[in-house]
């Protein structure tokens, strides 16, 4: 018998699911969200859920906002269930339940004037997000801010009625400095290399294209900390809706699974104030730097060289692709080869030491992290979390072959079957030109090459560009698991 997720039926819940110490009515908005997914949930709620536990901070409670369709379809759900969230974190060995009640309010999406208003409360002192790799209009080819975007356009020409976050984000700043209130500080907590300046460059950008005056009093006045955030949680479907269920007595219409891993590494540039997450685990630093380059290039990119040859082989999980002794070898070689050599120090960290992490993570069988998921948006993620370590080993002479094979391996992968022949369903936002180009590039590899917003200088490397297309041919010929099983062959 389960119960039905809600304020009310919080003392109804299994005595053995940890529910929050605080109430409702404790808590004061200071944080408006942008992005209410699975991760946010995951992350973010939790360190503040801890937080608001031990008694601190109960003034930082989060308003969610979105510009989404998927931001109406999380808020219908969350509604239902007055704003709570069930999180199971899952280790190999164990599963465990908790509810947060972070969150007090879901402004209706798309609601510019709602959410402007929001963002205008002097309560508000952090504005979060978290709208994916490919959410902050960056050109991957000169890795800055597109003012040509056709949403950036859109709202430099509609100041006033703002569509896009950025567009939000400073008609709230513009509110605020006409009201004499100091402005919000900017966090993003997307898995972006250096991600508060891309989001500094996107807001000052699309103020520039509206008033250059106000764009350099955002440049001068508005704080936007880097951080590097890390917990896996996957998309929820109705296996975990019913797990849930019936494991823990929780009827919960978008519960949040994740593993028991959670790292967050901050910089501490809060002039509006901010939560002691340092209590509840985060870590603050002054240059986030080194522990973000770690993390995306072998992480990250661990993600990409597990991925595609996981998915050309008819692979569905994560752990499962680990679990190939093939897959696992390409990994292993890719990384200690040619990614963690060119990863600069970490301060406390034993960079092979944090790989092992990352292979035992990924090994994890309850997480349900699908193959799919890590292949997704690969014109977004490639270009942030391959193609740099491809460019830095290229420049110092050093080779590039397991690269060059995991770049053919997404080549392969976008040109939509399997080596069974199974059909692999649209898994990119630019999924009709990658589907197009990898089929040029079928009978000529360099058409893939030739995405300059893609590649960039790379693509243009002969070196680079020979081991690619030796290898994509020995992909069409002889199959993902011969290729990689001679590649792993190789001296």
């Amino acid at each position: 018998m389960s119960v039905k997720l809600s304020l009310a039926n919080l003392t109804k819940l299994p005595e053995t699911v940890p529910v929050p110490r605080y109430g409702r009515n404790d808590l004061r908005a200071g944080i408006l969200h942008f992005g209410v997914g699975n991760f946010h949930r995951a992350h973010l709620q939790v360190y503040l859920d801890r937080l608001m536990n031990a008694g601190r901070d109960r003034d930082f409670a989060i308003v969610g906002a979105g510009v989404t369709p998927y931001d109406v379809k999380m808020r219908d759900a969350l509604m239902s269930q007055d704003w709570l969230s069930t999180v199971v974190e899952q280790s190999a060995e164990t599963s465990r339940a908790h509810v947060t009640g972070v969150m007090t309010d879901f402004l209706p999406p798309m609601d510019a004037r709602a959410i402007v208003s929001a963002l205008s409360n002097p309560d508000i002192r952090i504005v979060s997000l978290t709208v994916t790799e490919g959410g902050y209009f960056v050109n991957p080819a000169t890795g800055t801010f597109d003012p040509n975007h056709p949403a950036i356009i859109a709202d430099a020409r509609n100041a006033d009625d703002p569509r896009s976050v950025f567009g939000l984000m400073l008609a709230g700043l513009k509110a605020r400095r006409a009201a004499g209130v100091a402005p919000f500080t900017v966090m993003s907590c997307d898995n972006v290399p250096h991600n508060g300046k891309v989001c500094r460059d996107a807001v000052a950008g699309l103020a520039e294209a509206q008033d250059a005056a106000f764009a350099d009093w955002v440049r001068g006045n508005v704080a936007f900390p880097n951080a590097m955030v890390d917990r896996i949680a996957p998309a929820t479907s109705e296996r975990e809706r019913t797990i849930t269920r019936d494991t823990f007595g929780i009827d919960d219409a978008w519960p949040v699974f994740c593993e028991d891993f959670i790292q967050w590494v901050v910089e501490d540039n809060f002039p509006a104030g901010r939560p002691a997450f340092e209590e509840v685990g985060a870590e603050f630093v002054s240059d986030v730097t080194p522990w973000e380059m770690m993390k995306i290039r072998i992480l990250n990119g661990g993600h990409a060289i597990i991925a595609y040859p996981s998915g050309l082989m008819d692979i569905h999980f994560v752990h499962e692709g680990m679990e190939d002794p093939l897959v696992r070898a390409f990994l292993q070689k890719v990384e200690r080869d040619e990614v963690i050599p060119v990863v600069p120090p970490v301060p406390g960290t034993d960079l092979e030491g944090y790989f092992q992490l990352v292979e035992r993570r990924c090994l994890n069988p309850k997480i349900g992290d699908t193959i799919r998921r890590l292949c997704l948006d690969g014109s977004n993620r490639q270009p942030k979390f391959i193609i740099p370590t491809i460019a830095d080993r290229l420049k110092s002479g050093k080779g590039i072959e397991g690269l060059a094979l995991e770049s053919a391996l997404w080549c392969r992968y976008c040109f939509g079957t399997t080596d069974s022949g199974a059909v692999i369903e649209p898994n990119d936002p630019n999924w009709d030109r990658l589907t197009v180009t990898a089929k040029a590039a079928k009978s000529d590899p360099a058409a893939w090459l030739a995405m300059g917003d893609i590649y960039g200088d790379v693509g243009r490397n002969t070196v680079f560009a020979e081991a690619f297309a030796r290898h994509l041919k020995a992909l069409w010929k002889d199959g993902t698991r011969a290729t990689v099983t001679r590649y792993l062959a190789r001296d």
